[in-house]
Protein backbone atom coordinates (compact mmCIF):
# COMPACT_ATOMS: atom_id res chain seq x y z
CA UNK A 1 0.00 0.00 0.00
CA UNK A 2 1.40 3.26 -1.06
CA UNK A 3 1.84 5.79 2.16
CA UNK A 4 -1.07 8.68 2.03
CA UNK A 5 0.85 11.86 0.43
CA UNK A 6 0.33 14.84 2.04
CA UNK A 7 0.15 18.35 0.19
CA UNK A 8 1.52 21.42 2.06
CA UNK A 9 -0.65 24.12 2.27
CA UNK A 10 -0.58 26.75 -1.00
CA UNK A 11 1.43 29.84 0.41
CA UNK A 12 -0.66 33.23 0.12
CA UNK A 13 -0.54 34.78 -2.95
CA UNK A 14 -0.25 38.85 -3.80
CA UNK A 15 -3.94 40.08 -4.76
CA UNK A 16 -4.53 42.75 -6.87
CA UNK A 17 -8.31 43.37 -5.77
CA UNK A 18 -7.13 43.48 -2.18
CA UNK A 19 -3.96 45.16 -2.33
CA UNK A 20 -6.23 48.26 -4.11
CA UNK A 21 -8.67 47.83 -1.50
CA UNK A 22 -6.15 48.43 1.15
CA UNK A 23 -4.53 51.20 -0.76
CA UNK A 24 -8.21 53.15 -0.77
CA UNK A 25 -8.67 52.05 2.56
CA UNK A 26 -5.44 53.41 3.52
CA UNK A 27 -6.29 56.95 1.66
CA UNK A 28 -9.82 56.98 3.30
CA UNK A 29 -8.39 57.23 6.80
CA UNK A 30 -5.79 59.76 5.53
CA UNK A 31 -8.68 61.78 4.70
CA UNK A 32 -9.91 61.13 8.28
CA UNK A 33 -6.93 63.27 9.83
CA UNK A 34 -8.25 66.83 7.87
CA UNK A 35 -11.43 65.68 8.61
CA UNK A 36 -11.11 66.19 12.45
CA UNK A 37 -9.28 69.09 11.79
CA UNK A 38 -12.24 70.88 10.48
CA UNK A 39 -14.45 68.94 13.11
CA UNK A 40 -12.46 70.26 16.03
CA UNK A 41 -11.77 73.85 14.40
CA UNK A 42 -15.39 74.52 13.79
CA UNK A 43 -16.03 73.78 17.39
CA UNK A 44 -13.57 76.59 18.69
CA UNK A 45 -14.18 80.18 18.83
CA UNK A 46 -12.79 82.00 15.91
CA UNK A 47 -9.57 82.92 17.34
CA UNK A 48 -7.72 79.60 17.63
CA UNK A 49 -9.15 78.26 14.18
CA UNK A 50 -6.26 78.21 11.96
CA UNK A 51 -4.25 76.58 15.86
CA UNK A 52 -6.49 73.81 15.99
CA UNK A 53 -6.23 72.83 11.86
CA UNK A 54 -2.62 72.97 12.33
CA UNK A 55 -2.25 70.92 15.23
CA UNK A 56 -3.97 67.98 13.52
CA UNK A 57 -1.89 68.40 9.87
CA UNK A 58 0.99 68.65 11.83
CA UNK A 59 0.84 65.04 13.06
CA UNK A 60 0.61 63.97 9.32
CA UNK A 61 4.13 65.25 9.11
CA UNK A 62 5.88 64.34 12.32
CA UNK A 63 4.41 61.09 12.45
CA UNK A 64 5.30 60.13 9.15
CA UNK A 65 8.56 60.52 9.13
CA UNK A 66 8.38 58.68 12.99
CA UNK A 67 7.14 55.90 11.30
CA UNK A 68 9.88 55.28 8.69
CA UNK A 69 12.38 55.78 10.49
CA UNK A 70 11.51 53.89 13.31
CA UNK A 71 7.74 53.38 14.43
CA UNK A 72 6.38 50.79 12.08
CA UNK A 73 9.61 48.48 13.61
CA UNK A 74 8.60 49.23 17.29
CA UNK A 75 4.98 48.97 16.57
CA UNK A 76 4.98 45.61 14.20
CA UNK A 77 8.72 44.09 13.98
CA UNK A 78 9.69 40.83 15.79
CA UNK A 79 8.03 40.71 19.60
CA UNK A 80 10.41 42.01 22.66
CA UNK A 81 9.20 40.27 26.03
CA UNK A 82 5.51 41.04 24.54
CA UNK A 83 6.05 44.70 24.86
CA UNK A 84 7.53 46.50 22.02
CA UNK A 85 8.30 45.37 18.54
CA UNK A 86 11.85 45.72 16.63
CA UNK A 87 13.13 44.26 13.28
CA UNK A 88 16.03 46.16 12.04
CA UNK A 89 15.67 45.68 8.39
CA UNK A 90 12.58 47.72 8.48
CA UNK A 91 14.12 50.79 9.74
CA UNK A 92 13.96 53.29 7.24
CA UNK A 93 11.93 51.18 5.28
CA UNK A 94 15.07 49.41 3.93
CA UNK A 95 15.37 46.06 2.84
CA UNK A 96 11.47 45.26 2.20
CA UNK A 97 10.83 44.07 -1.12
CA UNK A 98 8.45 45.24 -3.44
CA UNK A 99 6.16 42.02 -3.39
CA UNK A 100 7.34 40.78 0.07
CA UNK A 101 3.86 39.98 1.70
CA UNK A 102 2.46 40.64 4.97
CA UNK A 103 2.62 37.27 7.03
CA UNK A 104 -0.47 35.43 6.24
CA UNK A 105 -2.13 37.57 3.93
CA UNK A 106 -2.59 38.62 0.60
CA UNK A 107 -1.14 42.21 0.36
CA UNK A 108 2.21 43.29 -0.09
CA UNK A 109 3.88 44.93 3.02
CA UNK A 110 4.29 48.34 2.29
CA UNK A 111 0.61 48.43 1.82
CA UNK A 112 -0.02 46.86 5.64
CA UNK A 113 2.72 49.78 6.91
CA UNK A 114 1.07 52.57 4.93
CA UNK A 115 -2.42 51.63 6.04
CA UNK A 116 -0.97 51.53 9.67
CA UNK A 117 0.43 55.13 9.37
CA UNK A 118 -2.76 56.46 8.66
CA UNK A 119 -3.85 55.53 12.61
CA UNK A 120 -0.49 56.12 13.97
CA UNK A 121 -1.15 59.42 12.10
CA UNK A 122 -4.79 60.01 13.65
CA UNK A 123 -4.17 59.05 17.33
CA UNK A 124 -1.98 61.62 18.70
CA UNK A 125 -4.68 64.27 16.22
CA UNK A 126 -7.43 62.98 18.44
CA UNK A 127 -5.37 64.32 21.55
CA UNK A 128 -5.52 67.98 20.12
CA UNK A 129 -9.32 68.78 20.94
CA UNK A 130 -8.83 68.71 24.52
CA UNK A 131 -6.07 71.35 24.04
CA UNK A 132 -7.99 73.98 22.26
CA UNK A 133 -6.64 77.55 22.82
CA UNK A 134 -3.74 77.35 25.07
CA UNK A 135 -1.03 75.30 24.09
CA UNK A 136 2.40 76.19 22.18
CA UNK A 137 2.70 74.99 19.21
CA UNK A 138 6.21 74.39 19.05
CA UNK A 139 5.34 72.26 22.16
CA UNK A 140 2.49 70.43 20.97
CA UNK A 141 4.50 69.20 17.98
CA UNK A 142 7.53 68.01 20.67
CA UNK A 143 4.64 66.33 22.11
CA UNK A 144 3.36 64.25 19.54
CA UNK A 145 6.93 63.18 18.12
CA UNK A 146 7.47 61.46 22.03
CA UNK A 147 3.91 60.82 22.47
CA UNK A 148 3.94 58.69 19.54
CA UNK A 149 7.46 56.83 20.64
CA UNK A 150 6.79 56.32 24.08
CA UNK A 151 2.92 55.26 24.07
CA UNK A 152 1.16 54.56 20.67
CA UNK A 153 3.81 52.36 19.48
CA UNK A 154 4.25 50.07 22.14
CA UNK A 155 0.74 50.33 23.14
CA UNK A 156 -0.27 49.37 19.02
CA UNK A 157 2.56 46.21 19.30
CA UNK A 158 0.40 45.35 22.42
CA UNK A 159 -3.09 44.92 20.78
CA UNK A 160 -2.12 44.56 16.84
CA UNK A 161 1.67 43.27 16.92
CA UNK A 162 2.31 39.22 17.22
CA UNK A 163 3.62 38.58 20.37
CA UNK A 164 1.72 41.40 22.07
CA UNK A 165 0.09 40.42 25.21
CA UNK A 166 -3.03 41.77 24.70
CA UNK A 167 -2.95 40.12 21.29
CA UNK A 168 -1.76 36.81 22.66
CA UNK A 169 -4.44 37.68 25.98
CA UNK A 170 -7.06 37.22 23.32
CA UNK A 171 -8.26 41.03 23.57
CA UNK A 172 -10.33 41.89 20.97
CA UNK A 173 -9.81 45.34 18.92
CA UNK A 174 -10.62 45.19 15.81
CA UNK A 175 -9.72 48.82 14.38
CA UNK A 176 -8.14 50.75 17.22
CA UNK A 177 -11.03 50.92 20.60
CA UNK A 178 -7.98 50.62 22.92
CA UNK A 179 -5.04 51.56 20.66
CA UNK A 180 -6.70 54.58 19.32
CA UNK A 181 -9.88 55.98 21.08
CA UNK A 182 -9.14 54.74 24.45
CA UNK A 183 -5.05 55.84 24.03
CA UNK A 184 -5.86 59.54 23.15
CA UNK A 185 -9.06 59.93 25.38
CA UNK A 186 -6.14 58.70 28.13
CA UNK A 187 -3.68 60.83 27.02
CA UNK A 188 -6.05 64.49 26.80
CA UNK A 189 -7.15 63.74 30.11
CA UNK A 190 -3.21 63.10 31.42
CA UNK A 191 -2.24 65.96 29.58
CA UNK A 192 -5.04 68.70 30.79
CA UNK A 193 -4.91 67.68 34.30
CA UNK A 194 -1.13 68.92 34.05
CA UNK A 195 -1.42 72.10 32.03
CA UNK A 196 -4.88 73.61 33.42
CA UNK A 197 -7.98 75.20 32.28
CA UNK A 198 -8.71 78.15 29.48
CA UNK A 199 -8.67 81.64 31.26
CA UNK A 200 -12.40 81.87 31.26
CA UNK A 201 -13.38 78.19 31.85
CA UNK A 202 -16.76 77.95 32.95
CA UNK A 203 -17.33 81.90 33.12
CA UNK A 204 -17.24 83.03 29.87
CA UNK A 205 -19.01 81.83 26.34
CA UNK A 206 -17.14 79.19 24.30
CA UNK A 207 -19.24 78.60 22.20
CA UNK A 208 -18.35 76.90 18.61
CA UNK A 209 -17.95 79.71 15.93
CA UNK A 210 -18.79 77.47 12.74
CA UNK A 211 -21.00 74.60 13.09
CA UNK A 212 -21.11 74.27 9.28
CA UNK A 213 -17.55 73.56 9.67
CA UNK A 214 -18.28 70.70 12.20
CA UNK A 215 -20.85 69.26 9.96
CA UNK A 216 -18.19 69.43 7.34
CA UNK A 217 -15.74 67.33 9.48
CA UNK A 218 -18.12 65.15 10.94
CA UNK A 219 -19.41 64.05 7.12
CA UNK A 220 -16.12 63.62 6.32
CA UNK A 221 -14.64 61.38 9.54
CA UNK A 222 -18.02 59.45 8.85
CA UNK A 223 -16.31 58.72 5.25
CA UNK A 224 -13.02 58.00 5.74
CA UNK A 225 -14.15 55.73 8.78
CA UNK A 226 -15.77 53.09 6.40
CA UNK A 227 -11.23 52.15 5.28
CA UNK A 228 -10.71 52.33 8.80
CA UNK A 229 -13.20 49.75 10.10
CA UNK A 230 -13.55 47.92 7.52
CA UNK A 231 -9.70 48.37 5.97
CA UNK A 232 -8.19 46.44 9.27
CA UNK A 233 -9.49 42.74 8.41
CA UNK A 234 -7.17 43.21 4.95
CA UNK A 235 -9.09 42.06 2.34
CA UNK A 236 -12.47 40.83 2.22
CA UNK A 237 -12.44 37.45 1.11
CA UNK A 238 -14.42 36.07 4.02
CA UNK A 239 -17.35 38.42 4.31
CA UNK A 240 -16.18 39.66 7.68
CA UNK A 241 -15.07 43.30 6.42
CA UNK A 242 -18.16 43.45 4.81
CA UNK A 243 -19.95 42.90 8.29
CA UNK A 244 -17.82 45.81 9.64
CA UNK A 245 -18.75 48.43 7.04
CA UNK A 246 -22.34 48.03 7.80
CA UNK A 247 -21.83 47.58 11.48
CA UNK A 248 -19.93 51.10 10.75
CA UNK A 249 -23.53 52.30 9.50
CA UNK A 250 -25.74 50.86 11.65
CA UNK A 251 -23.76 51.92 15.06
CA UNK A 252 -23.34 55.34 13.92
CA UNK A 253 -26.96 56.30 12.94
CA UNK A 254 -28.26 54.43 16.32
CA UNK A 255 -25.83 56.47 18.40
CA UNK A 256 -26.66 59.61 16.60
CA UNK A 257 -29.69 59.49 17.13
CA UNK A 258 -29.80 58.20 21.08
CA UNK A 259 -27.69 61.29 21.50
CA UNK A 260 -30.43 63.55 20.00
CA UNK A 261 -33.19 62.31 21.62
CA UNK A 262 -31.18 62.51 24.93
CA UNK A 263 -30.22 65.95 23.78
CA UNK A 264 -33.86 66.82 23.60
CA UNK A 265 -35.19 65.28 26.72
CA UNK A 266 -32.28 66.81 28.67
CA UNK A 267 -31.84 70.11 27.31
CA UNK A 268 -34.81 70.81 24.67
CA UNK A 269 -33.45 70.57 21.43
CA UNK A 270 -31.62 68.77 18.70
CA UNK A 271 -28.89 70.85 17.95
CA UNK A 272 -26.12 69.81 14.78
CA UNK A 273 -23.47 70.03 17.53
CA UNK A 274 -25.03 67.04 18.73
CA UNK A 275 -25.84 65.04 15.64
CA UNK A 276 -22.33 65.63 14.55
CA UNK A 277 -20.96 64.47 18.30
CA UNK A 278 -23.37 61.35 19.08
CA UNK A 279 -22.39 60.23 15.16
CA UNK A 280 -18.68 60.37 16.11
CA UNK A 281 -19.50 58.68 19.44
CA UNK A 282 -20.94 55.78 17.42
CA UNK A 283 -18.30 55.49 14.79
CA UNK A 284 -15.63 55.53 17.88
CA UNK A 285 -17.90 52.92 20.04
CA UNK A 286 -18.22 50.00 17.25
CA UNK A 287 -14.46 50.51 16.19
CA UNK A 288 -13.37 47.65 18.56
CA UNK A 289 -16.96 45.49 18.21
CA UNK A 290 -18.08 45.91 15.15
CA UNK A 291 -16.19 42.57 13.89
CA UNK A 292 -17.43 40.34 16.35
CA UNK A 293 -21.38 41.73 16.93
CA UNK A 294 -24.37 41.29 14.31
CA UNK A 295 -26.46 44.37 13.05
CA UNK A 296 -28.91 44.16 15.72
CA UNK A 297 -25.82 44.50 18.31
CA UNK A 298 -24.26 46.84 16.95
CA UNK A 299 -27.88 48.97 17.16
CA UNK A 300 -27.07 48.33 20.72
CA UNK A 301 -23.63 49.45 21.16
CA UNK A 302 -24.40 52.97 19.38
CA UNK A 303 -27.68 53.48 21.31
CA UNK A 304 -25.72 52.86 24.62
CA UNK A 305 -22.78 54.93 23.48
CA UNK A 306 -25.03 57.81 22.02
CA UNK A 307 -26.14 58.14 25.42
CA UNK A 308 -23.38 57.48 28.07
CA UNK A 309 -21.18 59.73 25.67
CA UNK A 310 -23.95 62.18 25.97
CA UNK A 311 -23.78 61.93 29.49
CA UNK A 312 -20.08 61.98 29.98
CA UNK A 313 -19.41 65.23 27.94
CA UNK A 314 -20.86 66.93 31.28
CA UNK A 315 -18.91 65.53 33.48
CA UNK A 316 -15.95 68.23 32.68
CA UNK A 317 -18.20 70.77 34.76
CA UNK A 318 -18.58 68.74 37.96
CA UNK A 319 -15.00 67.08 38.45
CA UNK A 320 -13.13 70.62 37.07
CA UNK A 321 -10.96 69.57 34.11
CA UNK A 322 -11.14 70.93 31.44
CA UNK A 323 -11.50 68.98 28.31
CA UNK A 324 -11.98 71.64 25.47
CA UNK A 325 -13.63 69.99 23.05
CA UNK A 326 -14.78 66.88 24.40
CA UNK A 327 -12.28 64.19 23.78
CA UNK A 328 -12.60 62.21 27.16
CA UNK A 329 -16.26 62.21 27.14
CA UNK A 330 -16.52 60.76 23.25
CA UNK A 331 -12.98 59.15 22.81
CA UNK A 332 -12.19 57.56 25.87
CA UNK A 333 -15.60 56.71 26.64
CA UNK A 334 -16.81 55.87 23.51
CA UNK A 335 -14.05 53.69 23.30
CA UNK A 336 -14.11 51.64 26.74
CA UNK A 337 -18.13 51.19 25.76
CA UNK A 338 -17.31 49.04 22.58
CA UNK A 339 -14.74 47.57 23.94
CA UNK A 340 -16.32 46.48 27.00
CA UNK A 341 -19.91 45.49 25.05
CA UNK A 342 -17.59 43.10 23.09
CA UNK A 343 -17.93 40.69 26.37
CA UNK A 344 -21.73 40.94 26.30
CA UNK A 345 -22.66 40.73 22.57
CA UNK A 346 -19.72 39.17 20.56
CA UNK A 347 -21.96 36.91 19.07
CA UNK A 348 -19.58 33.89 17.37
CA UNK A 349 -20.67 34.18 13.70
CA UNK A 350 -18.23 37.63 12.95
CA UNK A 351 -14.40 37.86 13.26
CA UNK A 352 -13.76 34.69 15.71
CA UNK A 353 -16.25 32.07 17.06
CA UNK A 354 -15.98 34.44 20.47
CA UNK A 355 -19.41 34.30 22.31
CA UNK A 356 -20.14 37.24 24.88
CA UNK A 357 -22.61 36.59 27.66
CA UNK A 358 -25.68 37.61 25.46
CA UNK A 359 -24.88 34.84 23.58
CA UNK A 360 -23.62 31.81 26.23
CA UNK A 361 -20.08 32.56 26.63
CA UNK A 362 -20.03 33.94 29.93
CA UNK A 363 -17.81 36.43 31.34
CA UNK A 364 -14.37 35.05 30.17
CA UNK A 365 -14.24 37.63 26.93
CA UNK A 366 -15.21 40.28 29.20
CA UNK A 367 -12.41 40.21 31.90
CA UNK A 368 -9.96 40.22 28.43
CA UNK A 369 -11.73 43.06 27.55
CA UNK A 370 -11.30 45.03 30.73
CA UNK A 371 -7.40 43.88 31.11
CA UNK A 372 -7.07 45.38 27.41
CA UNK A 373 -8.96 48.41 28.60
CA UNK A 374 -8.11 49.35 31.85
CA UNK A 375 -3.80 48.69 31.11
CA UNK A 376 -4.09 51.03 28.04
CA UNK A 377 -5.86 53.66 30.06
CA UNK A 378 -3.79 53.19 32.59
CA UNK A 379 -0.08 52.98 31.00
CA UNK A 380 -1.61 56.28 28.48
CA UNK A 381 -2.40 58.49 31.61
CA UNK A 382 0.43 58.25 33.53
CA UNK A 383 3.10 58.66 30.59
CA UNK A 384 1.17 61.43 28.95
CA UNK A 385 1.24 63.04 31.87
CA UNK A 386 4.78 62.92 32.44
CA UNK A 387 5.25 63.82 29.12
CA UNK A 388 3.71 66.86 29.19
CA UNK A 389 4.77 67.49 32.79
CA UNK A 390 8.41 67.40 31.29
CA UNK A 391 7.88 69.82 28.15
CA UNK A 392 6.04 72.04 30.41
CA UNK A 393 8.86 72.34 32.71
CA UNK A 394 11.46 72.87 29.73
CA UNK A 395 10.13 75.00 27.08
CA UNK A 396 6.79 75.39 28.43
CA UNK A 397 3.65 74.05 27.18
CA UNK A 398 0.98 76.82 27.40
CA UNK A 399 1.03 80.14 25.69
CA UNK A 400 1.03 83.23 28.08
CA UNK A 401 -2.30 84.66 29.28
CA UNK A 402 -2.05 87.51 27.16
CA UNK A 403 -1.72 85.51 24.02
CA UNK A 404 -4.35 83.21 24.83
CA UNK A 405 -6.79 85.97 25.37
CA UNK A 406 -5.88 87.84 22.47
CA UNK A 407 -6.14 84.87 19.82
CA UNK A 408 -3.67 81.44 19.65
CA UNK A 409 -3.81 81.46 15.91
CA UNK A 410 -2.25 85.76 15.52
CA UNK A 411 0.44 84.68 18.45
CA UNK A 412 1.60 80.92 17.08
CA UNK A 413 0.75 81.56 13.55
CA UNK A 414 0.67 85.31 13.16
CA UNK A 415 -2.17 84.62 10.75
CA UNK A 416 -6.31 84.68 10.98
CA UNK A 417 -8.79 82.56 9.83
CA UNK A 418 -11.31 84.94 8.18
CA UNK A 419 -10.11 88.29 6.76
CA UNK A 420 -12.84 90.67 8.46
CA UNK A 421 -11.63 93.44 6.83
CA UNK A 422 -13.38 93.56 3.18
CA UNK A 423 -17.18 92.16 4.85
CA UNK A 424 -20.01 92.92 2.69
CA UNK A 425 -17.65 94.82 -0.29
CA UNK A 426 -19.07 97.65 -2.49
CA UNK A 427 -18.20 101.49 -1.36
CA UNK A 428 -18.75 100.66 2.30
CA UNK A 429 -15.94 98.24 2.83
CA UNK A 430 -13.73 100.96 0.25
CA UNK A 431 -14.37 103.81 2.53
CA UNK A 432 -14.36 102.39 5.96
CA UNK A 433 -11.43 103.08 7.64
CA UNK A 434 -8.93 100.15 8.54
CA UNK A 435 -9.54 100.99 12.67
CA UNK A 436 -12.95 100.11 12.12
CA UNK A 437 -11.98 97.15 10.48
CA UNK A 438 -9.72 96.03 13.31
CA UNK A 439 -11.90 96.70 15.64
CA UNK A 440 -14.54 94.78 14.35
CA UNK A 441 -12.44 91.58 13.51
CA UNK A 442 -11.33 91.89 16.99
CA UNK A 443 -14.98 92.10 18.40
CA UNK A 444 -15.55 88.92 16.46
CA UNK A 445 -12.24 87.24 17.91
CA UNK A 446 -13.06 88.12 21.05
Amino acid sequence: MAPAITLAAEAPKLSAANTGFMLICSALVLIMTPGLAFFYGGMVRVKSTLNMLMMSFISMGIVTILWVLYGFSLAFGTDKGSFIGWTSDWVGLSNIGLTELWPGYTIPVFVFMVFQLMFAIITPALISGALADRVKFTAWSLFIALWATVVYFPVAHWVWGTGGWAFDLGVIDFAGGTAVHINAGAAALGVILVIGKRVGFKKDPMRPHSLPLVMLGSGLLWFGWFGFNAGSWLGNDDGVGALMFVNTQVATAAAMLAWLIYEKIRHGAFTTLGAASGAVAGLVAITPSGGAVSPLGAIAVGTIAGVLCAMAVGLKYRFGYDDSLDVVGVHLVGGVIGSLLIGFFASGHGQSTVEGLFYGGGLTQFWKQCAGVFAVLGYSLVASAILAFLIDKTIGMRVTEDEEITGIDQAEHAETAYDFSGAGGGSAARTSAPATADTDAKKVDA
